[in-house]
C-alpha cells in the first residue's frame, strides 16, 4: 500500500468513526453522541422525595452543606465514600435541622451537578464542531494530494511530504474521534451519580423516621 493510499484509507476510517456519525441518533444534527442530548435536567428526574422548601435554594449560604456538595459531587470520590459522607452528615445533625439541611443538600447537589453536566455538554458540542472543521480540511488535503500526484511533473518529494502531513493529521483526527466517544459518556455518568446521591438522601431520611 502506498503512503497516499494509506492516508486516504485513514480519512475514510475517520469519517466512519462512531463519534463522527452518531449525530444521526439525536434531534440536534450537530450532536455527535449516541446518547440523546438533554442540555439540562429537572429536579424531578433525580429526586422522588417530598417537594423541597424554598429555603433549600439558599444551600450555598450554608458552609457545611456547600462543602459537602463539593465533596460528594467530585467524580474522583468513589460513590460509596460519597454516600457515607452523606449518612455521616445526617447523623451529625440535631433532629430539628435534619430535614431542612438535607433538603438544602439535595438542591445543592442538583444545582452543582446539573451545571457541571451542562458545561460538559457544551464542551462536547464545541469539540464536535472542531471535528467537522478538521474533517473538511482532511478531505481538502486528500483532494489536493490527489491532484498533485496526478501531475506528470509532480515533485515526488513534495508528494511524499504532503502525504505524510495528511497521514499525521488524519491520525490526530481519529484519536480525537475516539476520545469523543468516551467523553460522550460523562453527562450520563454525572446524571447517574446525582440520582444515586439523591436516593441516598431519601433513604437516609426514611431511616430516621
Amino acid at each position: 500500500m502506498t503512503r497516499l493510499a494509506f492516508a486516504r484509507g485513514l480519512v475514510v476510517v475517520a469519517m466512519l468513526a462512531p463519534g463522527a456519525n452518531a449525530k444521526a441518533a439525536t434531534v440536534d444534527p450537530d450532536w455527535p453522541c449516541v446518547q440523546r442530548k438533554v442540555p439540562q435536567l429537572s429536579l424531578g428526574q433525580v429526586w422522588n422525595g417530598a417537594d423541597l422548601p424554598p429555603s433549600a435554594k439558599d444551600w450555598s449560604n450554608d458552609a457545611s452543606v456547600s462543602a459537602l456538595v463539593e465533596d460528594v459531587a467530585a467524580r474522583r470520590l468513589p460513590i460509596a465514600d460519597a454516600e457515607k459522607k452523606i449518612r455521616d452528615f445526617a447523623a451529625s445533625l440535631p433532629a430539628e435541622q435534619l430535614a431542612p439541611k438535607m433538603a438544602m443538600l439535595v438542591q445543592g447537589m442538583f444545582d452543582h451537578m446539573d451545571a457541571e453536566r451542562s458545561h460538559v455538554i457544551s464542551g462536547i458540542s464545541r469539540y464536535a464542531h472542531r471535528q467537522l472543521e478538521m474533517a473538511a480540511d482532511l478531505r481538502k488535503q486528500a483532494s489536493d494530494v490527489d491532484a498533485l500526484r496526478a501531475k506528470p511533473d509532480a515533485d515526488q518529494d513534495d508528494v511524499e511530504r504532503r502525504t505524510d502531513q495528511l497521514t499525521f493529521a488524519t491520525r490526530i483526527f481519529t484519536e480525537r474521534a475516539q476520545s469523543l466517544t468516551y467523553v460522550c459518556d460523562v453527562p450520563t455518568i454525572i446524571e447517574q451519580r446525582l440520582y444515586q446521591l439523591a436516593k441516598t438522601v431519601s433513604d437516609t431520611l426514611a431511616a430516621k423516621k
